[in-house]
């Protein structure tokens, strides 16, 4: 007890805040975005919007995509106007953008204050990473990112429980309760932050010119970034407004156009004369750095569809009674005792249930319980494993998970597959930061880390819009074989973990473990 005392005492005020702020951001972001897919496809009778599984994905997946590009952007501006400006600044975005996604009933109206919400927590995220990671040092760094990410699955449990109970009654209780959550989280910093110790001086000098700069080179010169760009809003058009046919077309007649014109630039290119850059050829940066991210990418396209695709399926699909007839007794028992304390326990079934079913969300929530009970333990078990071969492992247990799903549609069969994603998030997702800085020469280890979340923001986005139409094509509405949807991402999972074998084999020169 001494020694862990003596640990934790090293860790600042700064550190504690910090900490604690995280927290309540987390219930904020996941006390709505655990119910999204809920309240976005839910009949307009029931309080949703009643939007297609189609338009959800598409929400979604934008809105996420640009809250992991986001960081790299406001943590420039961070280290120019101070961390603790930052973290108020993300509250004054977020609180009344939360009180605002109450009052959209249209697609576009929507995804615009969905944004909002995205662009405030993209500005809390990377301040909050930078204060722990300055208020750490190499000896007790393990630890204090370890509690760090204890305090995010803390705030990612008990978040979408309050939603789940609160909604019960009013949808509109579920953005007060994410404005009310930021707001603690802003007093929390007026009270108690303390800026870590950091070389404002030199990192003021970061300008944002700086930052586009860099996320341009990673990916090449600015032209190939322009056709890389334009290749994902051909994606994102296609997913909702193009047929697919006019998505190959466009997507084709871009990308020859590029072409045609890295043609004509190099026939006119001359060493004496230098080239604008709309008339430089185009020239691909970090090539393998990119195939990294795009395998992972897979990698989080897999794991997102517990949030985005689950609920739809839950609720459509599962009759959960089973787990009804198990806890009857204990819930009996409990309302019991509270109606002998002078409750009225007669509408409390709504904080649970909805049309005689275990609310999705509270069966969803398995997942962030169980790493905070077994993470520590599961990290311990594959300590000596390679970051490769737990990523593998890991995603191999997702697979088994999805296919759990076939096995049947009951309660405890869900609960299950639930269970066993969750062990091999445990298994895959600490890791592949790591492995990111395994493969990188030791001359960009920097910029590898720095740009890691762009495969989370891919993934968001194509988790996005693949859960919307593959729900809209197998679910309900569409051919009705769930089963089918849940081999797609079986089968997108494997391809991810035979892909990175081939990736480590034929494009990383090993390290030691790697």
């Amino acid at each position: 007890m001494t020694v862990k005392s003596g640990v934790l005492s090293q860790f600042p005020q700064s550190f504690w805040a910090a900490n604690t702020m995280e927290i309540f951001e987390r219930m904020g972001w996941y006390g709505f975005y655990a119910v999204s897919t809920l309240y976005l496809t839910g009949s307009v009778e029931d309080g949703g919007l009643g939007f297609s599984s189609t338009d959800r994905g598409v929400i979604q997946g934008i809105a996420t995509f640009f809250l992991y590009l986001f960081p790299a952007v406001f943590g420039a501006l961070a280290d120019r106007y101070g961390y603790k400006n930052m973290f108020l600044a993300s509250a004054v975005v977020m609180v009344p953008a939360y009180l605002l996604l109450a009052l959209p009933t249209g697609f576009w109206p929507f995804l615009g204050v969905y944004f909002l919400v995205a662009v405030g927590h993209g500005m809390f995220k990377p301040v909050v990473i930078s204060t722990v990671a300055k208020s750490t040092n190499e000896e007790n760094g393990s630890v204090g990112f370890g509690i760090f990410y204890m305090m995010v699955n803390v705030g990612g449990f008990i978040g979408p429980i309050v939603a789940g109970i609160v909604r019960g009654w009013d949808w509109n209780l579920v953005f007060y309760m994410s404005a009310g959550w930021i707001t603690v989280m802003t007093i929390v910093c007026l009270l108690i932050y303390r800026e870590p110790p950091r070389d404002t001086e030199a990192e003021s000098h970061r300008s944002l010119r700086e930052v586009f700069a860099g996320m341009v080179e990673v990916v090449g010169n600015l032209r190939f970034f322009l056709l890389v760009s334009g290749m994902l809003v051909v994606l994102v058009m296609g997913s909702k407004w193009w047929s697919f046919s006019l998505v190959g077309m466009v997507a084709a007649g871009w990308l020859v156009l590029n072409l045609v014109l890295d043609v004509i630039f190099r026939m006119l290119k001359t060493p004496a004369t230098p080239q604008r850059w709309y008339a430089q050829p185009m020239a691909i940066g970090e090539g393998r750095y990119l195939l990294f991210l795009v395998l992972m990418a897979g990698f989080w396209i897999s794991f997102n569809q517990i949030f985005m695709t689950l609920p739809e399926y839950i609720r459509d699909y599962v009759d959960t009674s089973d787990i009804i007839a198990s806890f009857t007794p204990l819930a009996g028992w409990f309302t019991g005792i509270a109606g002998s304390l002078g409750f009225d326990t007669s509408n409390w079934s709504r904080a649970v249930l909805e049309h005689g079913q275990v609310k999705p969300e509270h069966l969803i929530n398995l997942n962030a319980f169980g790493i905070i009970c077994f993470q520590v333990l599961i990290s311990f078990l594959m300590r000596r494993t390679s970051p490769l071969t737990s990523i593998i492992a890991g995603v191999s247990v997702t697979i088994a998970s999805f296919g759990l799903y076939l096995v049947g549609m009951s309660g405890w069969i869900v609960v299950s597959a639930i269970l066993v994603f969750s062990v091999g998030e445990m298994m895959a997702s600490p890791r592949s930061k790591e492995y990111a800085g395994r493969i990188a020469p030791p001359e960009k280890v920097g910029m590898y880390m720095g740009y890691f979340y762009w495969c989370v923001a891919l993934g968001h986005l194509f988790g996005g819009l693949l859960s919307g139409q593959a729900y809209q094509h197998f679910g309900p509405s569409g051919v009705d074989r769930p089963g089918v949807m849940w081999l797609l991402f079986a089968a997108l999972a494997g391809i991810t973990a035979v892909s990175l074998v081939i990736y480590n084999r034929w494009a990383v020169v090993k390290g030691p473990g790697g």
